[in-house]
């Protein structure tokens, strides 16, 4: 496959330096990009780059996946007013370690083939420079002039934000070095990043022009957002990440499940490996039946797949039938307790001591007394009466008692009000 035209129909290529596409068609090359671990985990924003390695080794290239030890140390000025925090070696080491299992999800990793990925850290070079012989050997090599013209530069002088310290404007420079480095031990002539990162990009071609007298060239991707302009990736409660532990395979799936259909048009080209012909057959049936969400759901199903596993997959879809009316008892009660916990997050909470179960509790009396999920009896009568109420899912009558039998995970009873109101009684 013709990389660059792969790129070009799914919405990928911003911009892209004259010569690349005929060095890709003449050879196997490789590329890099880079990613800073500033956290244990990637979250989505990180997947459009990831993406762009994963179509560049289906494409017959070798993609080299550098994280930045050293200069996650520093911070990338690109895109940002503030300056970062910088990070340890210790947790910067242990962030890595994380990330490089993610990766395994989308590279193909020690294969033996021409291919087969490759996992650098710039940390184990760049942090045997002593700043004198960097400074000598790199920094004499690119202008100061030169580097104050980059965007990401006169955007921070030009008095957004408070300024750049000389660490950060130090930063294309070490990106530049990081290139030259993988030019002269891994044969690497792309660089590939963001539309924000050109600058930086560009600083590395200019390094191995000047010192290594070669030729390299740099690949970049639009800079993702959703189609109302908001940043992609970003909820109320923040970024959606690949770490189960920070968010749930349950709501790693919603987020792209209610993605709008615009979006989903957009996404279901990026961050799958559909081929055209599947994509537009997909928009052909979503389009005749919108209601369905063909689109939606396939985006959701393959990435949640992808990024947590089949069980994960099964086990959302099932808790979405039973958030939206369709689930049983039984899948209820299927459900693990992290997995329950996300399902109902945000939805009320109240503590009810165990011995209220002991000898087990007319369901006026939980319902009203114990929890105030109704606010008299009267009022918790009359609901009952009309078939208003579900305990975890099954519809009860006034008659009925709560006991030590309707835990779910031993802990918990799921109440629902009318069609809409849920509310979780903790037993402790």
């Amino acid at each position: 496959m013709n990389f660059v035209e792969e790129l070009k129909w799914r919405g990928m290529l911003h911009d892209i330096m004259p010569g690349t596409e005929e060095l890709l068609q003449k050879e196997v090359c490789s590329a890099y990009l880079g990613i800073d671990p500033t956290a244990d985990s990637l979250h989505i924003g990180h997947l459009v780059g990831i993406m762009m390695l994963s179509h560049l080794q289906r494409c017959g290239h070798r993609p080299i996946a550098l994280l930045g030890g050293a200069t996650g140390m520093i911070g990338d000025p690109s895109g940002k007013s503030q300056e970062r925090n910088l990070l340890d070696e210790e947790t910067l080491r242990h962030n890595q370690e994380c990330i490089r299992k993610q990766l395994g999800k989308f590279l193909k990793f020690d294969t033996g083939e021409p291919n087969s990925a490759i996992l650098v850290n710039n940390f184990d070079w760049m942090s045997k420079f002593s700043f004198l012989e960097f400074i000598r050997d790199i920094g004499k090599h690119i202008t100061v002039n030169y580097m104050m013209a980059k965007d990401s530069v006169k955007k921070r002088f030009n008095g957004e934000g408070d300024g750049m310290s000389f660490t950060e404007f130090s930063y294309q420079l070490v990106q530049g070095y990081d290139f030259l480095y993988l030019y002269l031990n891994y044969g690497c002539r792309l660089q590939m990043g963001g539309s924000d990162q050109w600058g930086n990009i560009t600083t590395g071609t200019e390094l191995i022009r000047r010192k290594a007298n070669g030729e390299a060239y740099a690949l970049t991707c639009p800079l993702i957002t959703k189609a109302d302009g908001s940043k992609f990736g970003k909820t109320e409660k923040g970024n959606i990440w690949l770490d189960p532990n920070r968010t749930s395979p349950y709501t790693f799936y919603q987020f792209w499940l209610n993605c709008s259909d615009e979006d989903s048009k957009r996404y279901i080209r990026i961050f799958t490996h559909f081929t055209k012909e599947e994509i537009e057959a997909m928009e052909r049936e979503h389009e005749a039946a919108p209601h369905l969400r063909v689109l939606q759901k396939a985006l959701a199903k393959d990435l949640t797949v992808r990024v947590h596993s089949q069980e994960d997959y099964d086990a959302a879809v099932k808790a979405s039938e039973i958030l939206f009316g369709k689930g049983t008892t039984e899948d209820l009660a299927s459900l693990s307790e992290t997995m329950f916990l996300s399902v109902f997050d945000g939805v009320p909470q109240f503590d009810v001591p165990a011995s209220v179960l002991e000898n087990g509790c007319g369901v006026v009396d939980f319902l009203a007394e114990h929890t105030k999920i109704f606010a008299s009896k009267g009022e918790a009568r009359r609901m009952l009466k009309d078939n208003g109420v579900s305990i975890n899912k099954a519809k009860v009558k006034e008659d009925a008692a709560v006991t030590t039998d309707n835990l779910l995970n031993q802990r918990y009873i799921l109440v629902q009000k009318g069609k809409k109101n849920y509310y979780i009684v903790k037993i402790s």
